[in-house]
């Protein structure tokens, strides 16, 4: 059996997390469990399982029905929980299921969440609807303190952000907040380049769809978070029906083996690209954590005040022909795929402002830098040649287009 070690790299937990009963079991690949409903035999078992699992533990005797609970579920969520540094991780349907059950959760602490812009698309626009019952108010980094109140229930962050690839400080926001929960949204970091819960989140959210799936084929959202908290995500889990069902587990947790390698490689991919990118004409600037210019450089690194140890393998581009450009430039591409999500093996390319971000209202997107002529790069494993070459012509092409329209 394999024994957990803490000193371990998070190279070798991304392989070997959730595998420690491999042994015992006598299997090298994961098992799926595909039932929806478990017998129960005694009564008296399934009835205390029943409770077990409706009150938000983490296992019990009996599974009694998948809404409650799934082994397969269960396996990749030890998993990430190991990753991410944490006691416990919660499962999901999608990342706007996860993200859904936190604010839910956090309800009855009460009704105002604080918000630093920009966040993922859907993630604002389920805020600002207020669907939730849950006033949210939006805010820069610095403001935290000074707009708590008392029925401040939790503060939410993304960094990287969606699509700016702006860093917020998490030391500073969690000690901004106080005694209020910290959510970070660490999608586009992965457990690989950043660990939030080590520098004082409370929560650390993922679209599990992206990265950590890493070939495009399941869509989770998964939130890591202490035991405590994590009971009354699982009972609204089971109250919503937000589970994830066991076949994208599994997938989930193979794309987690490979995980630590193909950051790495889109990694070194997406640094080459950025330095190219600043350089081409059609570019008037490039959005790269760490790169010189952007914000908060120093928090990218291996120095002790840094929170990522990596810059990552997203990127954002404004373009010098604004919207007009960033459609002839999508429609160029060929080998790169013009397409929303991102963290996949492929690369992929898209207009935020038109897209993931549609739902966004205009000032928001005008005053938090989402133009018209951004475009959002998710770079992946390919070789570096091959993608500049199709990423250049397609923006020469772009270029092109706006010329010929001029002349026209």
């Amino acid at each position: 059996m394999n024994e957990y070690r803490p000193d371990r790299h998070q190279e070798t937990r991304s392989v070997h997390a959730g595998r420690a009963d491999f042994a015992e079991l006598g299997v090298h690949a994961a098992p799926i469990d595909l039932s929806t409903t478990y017998p129960v035999h005694d009564l008296g078992q399934g009835t205390a399982s029943f409770d077990a699992l409706v009150g938000g533990d983490a296992s019990a005797p009996n599974p009694i029905y998948a809404r409650l609970h799934n082994p397969t579920v269960a396996r990749v969520e030890e998993a990430l929980a190991e990753l991410e540094s944490t006691e416990a991780c919660v499962a999901y349907g999608s990342g706007m299921a996860a993200l859904s059950a936190v604010l839910l959760s956090r309800r009855a602490a009460g009704s105002h969440v604080l918000v630093v812009r920009p966040v993922y698309g859907s993630s604002d626009h389920l805020l600002a609807c207020g669907t939730l019952g849950l006033e949210a108010e939006f805010v820069t980094a610095d403001e935290i303190a000074a707009r708590l109140r008392p029925e401040t229930c939790l503060v939410i962050i993304e960094t990287p952000a969606n699509p700016t690839l702006q860093l917020t400080d998490i030391r500073a926001v969690v000690a901004a907040a106080g005694d209020v929960p910290v959510l970070v949204d660490s999608t586009f970091a992965t457990p690989i380049l950043q660990n939030p819960a080590k520098l004082g989140a409370t929560y650390v959210l993922h679209s599990a769809t992206k990265f950590l799936g890493g070939h495009g084929d399941v869509i989770a959202g998964v939130v890591c978070c202490s035991d405590e908290n994590a009971k009354p995500l699982r009972q609204m889990r089971a109250l919503t029906g937000g589970l994830l069902h066991p076949l994208g587990a599994y997938l989930l947790h193979r794309g987690l083996a490979t995980l630590a390698l193909r950051v790495e490689r889109a990694q070194r991919n997406a640094i080459d690209i950025a330095e190219r990118l600043t350089a081409h004409p059609a570019v008037s600037r490039v959005h790269f954590p760490g790169m010189a210019g952007s914000n908060n450089a120093q928090l990218v690194g291996d120095h002790p005040t840094a929170q990522m140890r990596g810059p990552g393998c997203l990127m954002a581009m404004e373009l010098v022909g604004g919207y007009d450009a960033a459609a002839a430039t999508m429609a160029a591409v060929k080998l790169i795929t013009p397409a929303v999500s991102l963290g996949s093996v492929d690369s992929l390319i898209q207009h935020p402002a038109g897209l993931t971000h549609r739902c966004v209202d205009d000032e928001a997107r005008r005053t938090h830098g989402i133009t018209p002529g951004m475009l959002r790069l998710s770079v992946g494993v390919e070789h570096v040649d091959d993608l500049w070459a199709d990423l250049s012509q397609a923006l020469d092409a772009g270029m092109a287009a706006i010329e010929l329209a001029t002349a026209a």
